[in-house]
C-alpha cells in the first residue's frame, strides 16, 4: 500500500511548524512507514526525531483512551522511525488522529455568524456578499455583542431581530441554546501537514478557516489540541444549509496537524480560550492575506462544545476531534469588486498559534488531490500483519 500523500503538496520545514515551547511539550502524531509492514504508526516527537509508539498503543484512539497519557509516552523507548524532517520531505507526516470521528462547531463567534448570515442572503451569488456585508454589520453586531448563548437576553434579542426581519437560522445556533455540531469528515479521512487540501471544483466561493482542534477520549475528557483547517465553499452552504454535507465534508477538504499536544500542567484546555490561531494564505499569483482567529472572542466555551457533543446522549467509543471553529473569514476582493475571497489552486495555506505549532497544505481541488484510499480495514489489515491486534 503506498503512502497517501503525494510530491506535489507544500513544502514544509520541520523547524517552522513546531510550536515554540516544543522542547517541553508532549506531542504525538502519526506517520507513514514503508518499510517492514507498510502503514501509519503512531509517533512521538522527541528533540527531533519521532519514536515509534507502537508497542504502547497500536493507534491514537487506543493511546488517547487511558489515564496518564503524557507519562506512558514519555516512558516508552520504542524505536526510532526517523527525523520529522524525512517523514515531510516524503509527504508522510499523516493527520494524528485515525478512528475518532471528527466533529466540527460552528458560528462559534459573532463574526462568522454574521457572515453566515451574508451567505444566506446571497444565496451563492458571492458578488451580493460586499452589499450585503455593508448593510448587515452594523445592525447585526449591536445586537449580538456579549450575549450570552441561550439566556433570557438572547431570547429577547432573537424576538426583536425576527420583528426587524433580520433573524436567521445561523442566529440561531450563535445564540441560542444549542450550539451546531457536524461531522466533518470521517475517520481516517483527514489529511495532515505538507499534505495538498481539496476544495470542490463546483464551488466558486471557498476559504480556509483556520481553528483550533481537541482530541476528546471515549469518556468525555479533552485530552489535547491540534490546528485544524476546515476547508468551506461558501457558495454551497449559501445556496441552502441542507448542502453543509458537501460544503464541508469533500475529498482532503479536512486537514489536522501537524501533532497533537497533549494537556499537562504547562498547557491546560483552559489556555485554549486565551490561544491565537494566525491564517497566512499565500497564493502563486503574488496574492497575500493574513487574518488572526482569536480564541476569547468564542460566544461559546470549549468545554460546552464538548459537553454538547458527547455524554449520556450521544458517545464515541473511539473518541473524537472537535473544531472549536473560527472567527476568520477572509472578506479582501480578490476577483471581483465585492465578491470577497477565494482560493485560487496552488495557493498555500499556514496556520499557526504558538503552542501548537503551524499546520502547512497547499490548495487544489478535491478531484485533483490523492484520493482516499486507505481506510479502516487496511489500517485493520496492517496492524494485524504486525501483531498488533
Amino acid at each position: 500500500m503506498p503512502a497517501p500523500l503525494q510530491p506535489s503538496a507544500a513544502d514544509v520545514a520541520s523547524g517552522g511548524i513546531l510550536p515554540l515551547d516544543h522542547e517541553k511539550a508532549c506531542l504525538v502524531g502519526r506517520v507513514w512507514v514503508d518499510t517492514g509492514s507498510p502503514g501509519p504508526r503512531v509517533a512521538a516527537l522527541r528533540d527531533d526525531k519521532l519514536i515509534d509508539l507502537s508497542g504502547l498503543a497500536p493507534t491514537m484512539a487506543h493511546l488517547l483512551d487511558g489515564t496518564d497519557i503524557k507519562a506512558r509516552v514519555e516512558a516508552h523507548s520504542g524505536p526510532v522511525l526517523g527525523t520529522i524532517q524525512e517523514f515531510l520531505d516524503r509527504r508522510a507526516l499523516l493527520a494524528p488522529c485515525d478512528l475518532q470521528a471528527v466533529k466540527a462547531s460552528g458560528v462559534t463567534f459573532i463574526a462568522s455568524a454574521i457572515e453566515r448570515v451574508i451567505e444566506e442572503r446571497c444565496q451563492g451569488a458571492r458578488e451580493q456578499a460586499g452589499p450585503h456585508r455593508q448593510s448587515l454589520r452594523d445592525k447585526l453586531e449591536f445586537s449580538l455583542i456579549d450575549i450570552v448563548p441561550g439566556s433570557a437576553r438572547a431570547s429577547e434579542v432573537k424576538d426583536k431581530l425576527i420583528k426587524a426581519g433580520l433573524w436567521s437560522q445561523y442566529l440561531e445556533v450563535a445564540i441560542g441554546p444549542d450550539p451546531e455540531i457536524f461531522t466533518k469528515a470521517q475517520p481516517m479521512s483527514s489529511v495532515g501537514c505538507g499534505a495538498d487540501i481539496g476544495v470542490h471544483p463546483d464551488s466558486q466561493w471557498n476559504n480556509p478557516e483556520p481553528e483550533i482542534v481537541l482530541a476528546i477520549s471515549p469518556a468525555g475528557e479533552a485530552v489535547g489540541a491540534a490546528l485544524g483547517n476546515d476547508v468551506n465553499l461558501r457558495d454551497v452552504e449559501s445556496r441552502s444549509a441542507l448542502l453543509l454535507g458537501k460544503a464541508k465534508d469533500n475529498n482532503a477538504s479536512c486537514a489536522i496537524g501537524p501533532f497533537i499536544r497533549l494537556f499537562d500542567d504547562d498547557f491546560r484546555l483552559a489556555d485554549i480560550r486565551t490561544a491565537e490561531v494566525t491564517v497566512t494564505i499565500t497564493g502563486a499569483d503574488g496574492f497575500e492575506t493574513t487574518g488572526v482567529n482569536t480564541m476569547n472572542a468564542m460566544s461559546r466555551m470549549p468545554q460546552s462544545l464538548v459537553a454538547a457533543t458527547i455524554g449520556n446522549f450521544h458517545q464515541y467509543p473511539d473518541g473524537l476531534m472537535l473544531f472549536l471553529g473560527t472567527t476568520f473569514t477572509p472578506t479582501c476582493d480578490r476577483e471581483t469588486i465585492g465578491g470577497g475571497f477565494t482560493h485560487r489552486e496552488d495557493d498555500h495555506v499556514r496556520i499557526e498559534s504558538p503552542r501548537l505549532g503551524a499546520l502547512e497544505n497547499r490548495v487544489t481541488t478535491s478531484d485533483r488531490a490523492p484520493p482516499w484510499r486507505y481506510g479502516v480495514r487496511d489500517l485493520m489489515r496492517s496492524l494485524a500483519a504486525r501483531q498488533l491486534l
